[in-house]
């Protein structure tokens, strides 16, 4: 089976969204530090799970990590929802930037994943939009991150 490449569409997106976070004023490493997301949520660099107690990281160590998550949001991507190996790129990168927000489980066990497989994508739409809370408040970020997704899927 051929090996298929993290879209960089997907790369934008989690930059965009995530963001290299929480360098301080004073740090001329410009140094990231660990810090809290919206979701509650330790986090590092672009959104890289951490420990509270991560060391900071580079800009260069950021982008490691983003490449490893987002290796890994792509192979759950494919293993839940295969039929987006042979779709427009685009829309790959829709559900792989969904999975690297939101974890492989929650794509696993969504009604999401069927509509896609189910190549249903006006639905596979509306079920994006359903996932905008965070620590169980409705996210302004999160609903722009799932327009743009849905966007991608109209690939």
């Amino acid at each position: 089976m051929e090996t298929l490449m993290i879209p960089q569409a997907a790369i934008a997106l989690c930059k965009q969204f995530e963001g290299f976070h929480r360098v301080k004023r004073n740090d001329p490493l410009r140094l990231a530090h660990p810090y809290i997301c919206p979701a509650g949520f330790t986090t590092i660099g672009y959104g890289h799970l951490c420990k509270p107690n991560h060391p900071p990281i580079t800009a260069a160590e950021a982008e490691i990590y983003l490449a490893q998550d987002l290796q890994t949001a792509l192979n759950a991507t494919l293993k839940y929802c295969p039929i987006l190996a042979s779709e427009p790129e685009n829309r790959l990168a829709a559900i792989v930037d969904f999975t690297f927000n939101l974890g492989a489980g929650r794509l696993q066990n969504s009604t999401l994943r069927r509509r896609i497989n189910q190549r249903d994508w006006r639905a596979s739409e509306n079920e994006l939009r359903k996932w905008v809370y965070g620590g169980g408040k409705k996210l302004p970020g999160l609903v722009m991150r799932r327009e743009v997704e849905v966007r991608l899927l109209q690939a």
